[in-house]
């Protein structure tokens, strides 16, 4: 190896090191955070997993079942909130506040979601005070 190319290389290695956590992470322009939907149904899956977390649901609509999915924070952050990987189980019945997804697909950002022993959890959102109750 050339003496001349470790610099190089270096260099390369250091670009490609940072700019991988950037890549990794997404922000939340995908939900539209000007408003919340309020829904109840029943927990088809709950996921705690890294780098965030997954909520689905089925709700009934006029006899029709329509399948939710939210996004939640990392179990890091819901952690700190009180929440474990069984805080949720398949079958519970919940109500789920949700910024909705902008695209207008079936799912959101979870903000707020009522146990079934009628304990509310939040998920550990940022500016999770900002969000207003419209539906």
């Amino acid at each position: 190896m050339r003496l001349g190319s470790r610099p190089s290389g270096l260099i390369a290695l250091t670009i490609v090191a940072c700019a991988a956590p950037v890549c990794a992470h997404h922000s939340f322009a995908q939900f539209d955070n000007t408003r919340s939907v309020t829904l109840a149904g029943t927990v088809t899956s709950f996921q705690w997993t890294n780098p965030h977390s997954y909520l689905e649901i089925d709700t009934a609509d006029g006899g029709a079942t329509k399948h939710y999915v939210f996004e939640l924070t990392s179990p890091n952050m819901m952690s700190r909130g009180g929440w474990t990987s069984r805080t949720i189980r398949t079958g519970d019945k919940v109500v789920a506040v949700m910024a909705p997804l902008v695209d207008g697909r079936a799912g959101g950002l979870l903000l707020e979601v009522t146990l079934p022993d009628g304990r509310h959890m939040l998920p550990g959102v940022p500016n999770v005070e900002r969000y207003k109750r419209t539906s």
